[in-house]
């Protein structure tokens, strides 16, 4: 599996302790669930204001995301 960029997440602490109670009542990683919660946030986004462009989104820059080792 290709490596994947890392974005840092600065949650509160009850936000926290609430996404780790619901991600394990529903059999999840954090990392998933928080993957999950933003696949439907995405989808939702474009059911409402159209489907983003391709061209538009492969010119967003997310070098500051990704390791050094991805980058070679």
């Amino acid at each position: 599996m290709k490596n994947q960029p890392e974005l840092n997440l600065r949650i509160p602490e009850d936000l926290l302790r609430k996404l780790l109670y619901v991600a394990n009542a529903e059999g999840r990683t954090p990392n998933n669930h928080i993957l999950m919660l933003l696949r439907n946030n995405v989808q939702y986004f474009e059911r409402a204001k159209g489907r983003m462009n391709p061209a538009a989104l492969r010119n967003i820059d997310i070098s500051e995301y990704e390791k050094e080792s991805d980058r070679d």
